[in-house]
């Protein structure tokens, strides 16, 4: 499934407030529209935690799936960020900074999103503006 992508996947919590931010953030510095995306709650999300081996309760994880491989927590992240316009692409440079340590400070955020940030009741909705960059 993974290798039959054209754009670059990112899989978000659809029902958190920091991911809902990450997804407009990224949007907005990417203008040439490069990434796609979708929630982890929806049938597509859910084929790819499977097929991450993850369970599908497993919401504490962004996934890129980029190239037929699907990358997860801080490697999604510094991987978005060298595709973005600006500084932010310097950010990659922090992958050689061993995954477990990198890790580390991902999986605290994770853990506190929803008691810093808050959640929504149900999955964000697009605006029509950018409803093309989602997929069901």
């Amino acid at each position: 499934m993974s290798s039959s992508l054209v754009h670059p996947l990112i899989l978000f919590d659809g029902v958190c407030n920091l991911c809902h931010g990450s997804v407009q953030f990224i949007i907005k510095r990417d203008p040439k529209r490069v990434f796609r995306f979708a929630s982890l709650q929806s049938e597509l999300g859910q084929s790819f935690l499977k097929e991450a081996n993850l369970p599908s309760i497993e919401l504490q994880t962004l996934l890129l799936v980029e190239n037929g491989k699907i990358y997860k927590r801080s490697s999604a992240a510094l991987r978005i960020a060298r595709r973005l316009k600006g500084l932010w692409k310097l950010c990659f440079g922090l992958i050689i900074i061993p995954l477990f340590l990198r890790n580390i400070l991902y999986n605290w955020v994770a853990r506190n999103r929803y008691r810093w940030f808050g959640k929504k009741e149900t999955c964000w909705m697009p605006t029509p503006e950018i409803k093309e960059l989602f997929l069901n």
